[in-house]
């Protein structure tokens, strides 16, 4: 398995890459794939549990899995392109990567610029902090610093409903959040509810918590659009293996619990898109 750097898209450079995007007709990346002998998956491997590295620096985690089961199923090896929150719709549409498998939540706004395949996983969006600090309900955020991942879902949720008193310090991803977090140089953290639990089990002294519940949002694979072939194969996919169990079994795997109603989350996504 390879990996692809990071780097950083400048905006307007963005910009124009997906105004081109927009402009072109269908594609057939599925073909591609087939031809390069290789899929191309984009994941953030700093949001434990849905991406991480081991104690030998390997890949691992829920979406990892997810990727693997996917590639193993196209019948070609997977490359790992190694992202951050903000980087993911940039590395999909300048097509350094096929598809994004990265905790992707489903949101009205990138509806516009990706496809989303039916959801596979889901997102529940909490804010921990030390027991110390006093937060049962979002109004308690007023004088707080919070640290969210910029543009993420954290930080479009929490820009909607935080109070006026509350400041959100935007980092540019999970891993400079989480570690602003265990230095003090914010009160508490929106993130996904597992982020938090896995980083209370690494640093006990801190003694984190969740301490309000902001949302549950449906994760789903995200594509370029006017790729109908690619589309169609991964929602088939994802729905023969949300039916077999195979998903909630990668689920459990990393989360402790089973999926919610998948119907139910997949309703959710389509009028989210809308």
């Amino acid at each position: 398995m390879q990996f692809i750097s990071r780097r950083t898209f400048a905006l307007a450079a963005v910009t124009a890459a997906l105004a081109g995007t927009a402009l072109c007709a269908s594609a057939d990346t599925l073909k591609d794939i087939h031809a390069r002998k290789k899929l191309l998956v984009a994941i953030d491997l700093s949001v434990p549990p849905y991406g991480m590295t081991d104690a030998s620096m390997q890949p691992e985690g829920a979406d990892v899995d997810v990727a693997r089961a996917m590639a193993k199923d196209l019948g070609v090896p997977m490359e790992i392109v190694q992202v951050s929150g903000p980087n993911r719709i940039p590395f999909l549409m300048t097509h350094k990567a096929d598809i994004v498998i990265s905790s992707f939540a489903v949101t009205a706004e990138r509806a516009k610029v990706v496809a989303f395949s039916h959801p596979y996983s889901v997102n529940q969006l909490v804010v921990g902090a030390p027991k110390s600090v006093a937060i049962t309900k979002m109004a308690d955020l007023t004088g707080k610093r919070v640290a969210v991942v910029r543009g993420n879902l954290q930080d479009i949720v929490l820009t909607k409903q935080a109070p006026k008193g509350a400041t959100l310090v935007r980092y540019e991803d999970d891993a400079t959040a989480n570690t602003a977090l265990m230095s003090g140089q914010v009160d508490a953290i929106a993130t996904p509810s597992f982020t938090v639990k896995t980083l209370a089990e690494k640093n006990p002294a801190k003694n984190l918590e969740i301490k309000v519940n902001v949302s549950a949002t449906p994760l789903a694979i995200g594509l370029r659009k006017n790729d109908p072939e690619l589309l169609n194969w991964v929602n088939t996919w994802v729905d023969k293996n949300t039916a077999n169990g195979e998903l909630n079994k990668i689920y459990k795997k990393h989360m402790g619990i089973d999926l919610p109603d998948m119907k139910k989350l997949a309703d959710e996504a389509k009028a989210i898109a809308l």
